[in-house]
């Protein structure tokens, strides 16, 4: 004697190809917002510095060096990577960084400037 609750429970759920075909539907439009989301990004980022700092050895040293670069009038994001001991400084668009103002910013931090990296192109 069959089960009547198996045949059932069988037929109530829809088929596998069934679910597939709106996500299908769903990938072009999708990706299509994800490349113009990067293009735009990629478009309007600004110039990235790299700011090589000496003594630079713990989270709480990475909170300060970007506390303090990040208060430079057009820093639009600070990224410390403390084990190479480089932050990375992001611009806003149309936004510089020279090296004097990275240096003071360093100094004001507790920290030595140990070399300064502007991007290509940028005439610094």
């Amino acid at each position: 004697m069959a089960n009547p609750t198996i045949g059932r429970a069988a037929e109530s759920r829809p088929s596998r190809k069934r679910r597939v075909q709106p996500m299908r539907k769903m990938l072009p439009p999708v990706l299509l917002a994800l490349a113009l989301t990067v293009a735009t990004a990629a478009h309007t980022a600004g110039s990235a510095y790299k700011v090589h700092v000496a003594g630079l050895a713990c989270p709480f040293c990475a909170y300060g060096i970007e506390k303090s670069l990040g208060a430079i009038d057009g820093v639009a994001r600070v990224e410390t990577h403390i084990e190479d001991g480089v932050v990375i400084v992001e611009m806003a668009e149309g936004a510089t960084l020279d090296r004097a103002k990275a240096a003071q910013a360093v100094k004001d931090a507790g920290f030595t400037l140990d070399g300064f990296e502007a991007p290509a192109g940028s005439g610094q």
